[in-house]
């Protein structure tokens, strides 16, 4: 935060110094502690296995090619990698804290430059466009899980903002209008597909209608534009169609979008969906959709018509939340480019509300919340297994002391208490990363995962040493989808796991399910955890036992057919 756009007296500096101090301690640490997930393990495997045969125009999955995504966000991984010669959990995760960063940043910009005559006009708070894009960083889903987690989505969302702001920035002037949303739009599929077609087609759409500007759909300028998203397009999709047919690269893109709404989930799933899903979106970006109470005001839809750029926030998050609230699996992440725009809106009618009783009442309600927060600091002391982590006696006093001071300063400093509120906010990340992430660590069946992976990937090494360079196989379809699994070989093998479903080897290593195949089949060298079910898998060779084995089984196969 810059603290040159207060004046010293401010009462805001303090708590804008302590945000300052706190933000990157509590992103960044034990990030990289717990193993990666399922969807982490696909990205990152993705990257690797590009890393390892060269060709990064082709995505590969277990040496299969990979369709549900295009491939830039495996680039940036890759280049992440590469470029600090580390391919850990933490090297992983940092590309979404760098995004999440550089997002909290537009936005700031994007509120201060679009509200800045306002401000003027009614004498707001001193650091008020910083609001919104701390708000973002500190509501629940993002500080304690998304800002934690190697996917798309921030870096996506990120994208998808920076097209809502470009086409309200741009729409009035002529020059670029079209052609920076088609390159953004670019990035965004080339990130995740087809949603970001949908972002620009709804958003545009509604900014010409407001604007009466529909005679430049069909423009020049239009059509010229369009080439900053056709161009990348084709040049990416022919270099890809060298190596693998499209045929089933954009089946498998168009069937990620569809595939969670009412035509697979039917009428009665979508219509519980339909009155459900405002209650959770206002759970998971809790504590600061507190202030959607604004919103149930009478003179509140005033307000935000009176503002071109509240409106414009309002059309963005009204018009493109439709097909998720519409869809009946949605993930809070797949929300997190419409979340800046809904704090932006709040907090217009927040600051316009200054000195009515509805704002007194969501200020007190903050005040209590920096006051309570002073427990959690004491909340370690009732879970007994926390107290097997080093110096728990210290690290908990300390917290407490940390939040009983900044909950006091919260409650007392009326004028800052939103600003200390966000900066005990992460605090509590800093003791969710100091107590929950190794003690969640220690219990999880991931974290023996990992250990017993990297152990049987180190047999694996050895054994190519001694022996000669063998590849590792899955033998069919015993690691089933186990990315992280698969990441974990990678990573320590410098080689990927690839799928053996025939031509089978018996010097090569498998990784073979022995709930699938007789024991004197195979010869076991070590056993490991998967994170499904937490059951063994088998690091072992196949035997001539397996050939006769497998032979009879295909002619019993055809048989039945």
């Amino acid at each position: 935060m810059r603290i040159s756009n207060f004046r010293h007296s401010d009462p805001i500096v303090p708590a804008a110094l302590l945000i300052g101090l706190l933000a990157l301690p509590a992103l960044l640490l034990n990030l990289g502690m717990a193993p990666l997930t399922d969807d982490e393990g696909i990205r990152a495997l993705v990257a690797l296995e590009m890393e390892h045969s060269g060709n990064y125009l082709v995505p590969t999955l277990f040496g299969e090619f990979y369709y549900n995504k295009p491939p830039l966000y495996n680039w940036l991984l890759a280049a992440f990698f590469q470029f600090t010669g580390d391919n850990s959990e933490f090297t992983a995760r940092i590309t979404t804290v760098l995004a999440l960063l550089l997002f909290v940043y537009l936005i700031y910009l994007s509120v201060w430059q679009g509200l800045r005559k306002a401000a003027e006009e009614n004498d707001w708070p001193a650091g008020w466009a910083w609001l919104p894009a701390l708000a973002f960083l500190t509501c629940g889903r993002v500080l304690f899980w998304d800002s934690m987690l190697a996917l798309i989505d921030t870096t996506f969302s990120l994208v998808i903002y920076s097209l809502f702001m470009w086409l309200y920035y741009t729409g009035r002037r002529r020059g670029w209008f079209f052609a920076g949303a088609y390159a953004l739009t670019a990035i965004g599929f080339l990130l995740k597909g087809l949603p970001a077609i949908v972002f620009l087609g709804l958003s545009m759409a509604v900014w010409l209608t407001w604007q009466k500007q529909w005679k430049k759909a069909f423009s020049a300028a239009h059509l010229l534009g369009s080439l900053f998203f056709i161009v990348p397009m084709a040049a990416y999709y022919l270099a890809y169609s060298q190596y693998n047919g499209l045929g089933r690269v954009f089946s498998t893109l168009i069937n990620e979008s569809a595939k969670r709404t009412a035509v697979q989930y039917g009428i009665g799933d979508t219509v519980l969906h339909f009155f459900s899903f405002p209650f959770e979106f206002f759970f998971h970006f809790l504590p600061w959709t507190f202030l959607a109470v604004y919103l149930l005001r009478k003179n509140a839809w005033q307000f935000i018509l009176r503002n071109d750029f509240i409106f414009w926030n309002a059309l963005v998050l009204g018009i493109n939340i439709l097909p998720y609230w519409l869809s009946v699996q949605v993930y809070p992440r797949y929300l997190l480019m419409l979340v800046p725009a809904l704090y932006t809106v709040l907090f217009y009618l927040h600051f316009q509300s200054r000195g009515q009783r509805i704002h007194q009442l969501v200020n007190g309600t903050f005040g209590v919340l920096c006051l309570l927060a002073i427990g959690v600091g004491l909340a370690p002391l009732f879970w007994e297994p926390l107290k097997a982590i080093p110096h728990f006696y210290l690290k908990t006093a300390l917290l407490t002391a940390e939040l009983a001071v900044l909950g006091i300063l919260g409650w007392r400093v009326q004028k800052a208490r939103l600003f200390y509120f966000v900066a005990i906010m992460l605090l509590v990340r800093l003791g969710y990363d100091l107590f929950l992430i190794p003690e969640r660590n220690r219990v999880m069946c991931a974290t023996l995962m990992r250990e017993e992976t990297l152990a049987a990937a180190k047999m694996t090494e050895d054994l190519s040493r001694n022996l000669g360079k063998k590849p590792l196989y899955a033998l069919e379809y015993s690691l089933g989808l186990q990315p992280a699994t698969g990441y974990y070989f990678a990573r320590e093998t410098k080689q990927p796991v690839s799928v053996k479903f025939e031509d089978f080897d018996t010097t090569a290593l498998y990784i073979i399910n022995p709930m699938t195949y007789p024991p004197n089949t195979y010869d076991t060298l070590a056993t490991f955890k998967v994170r499904w079910d937490c059951r063994d898998l088998v690091l072992g060779r196949i035997n001539n036992n397996f050939l006769h084995w497998h032979r009879r089984n295909e002619a019993q196969q055809k048989q039945s057919k």
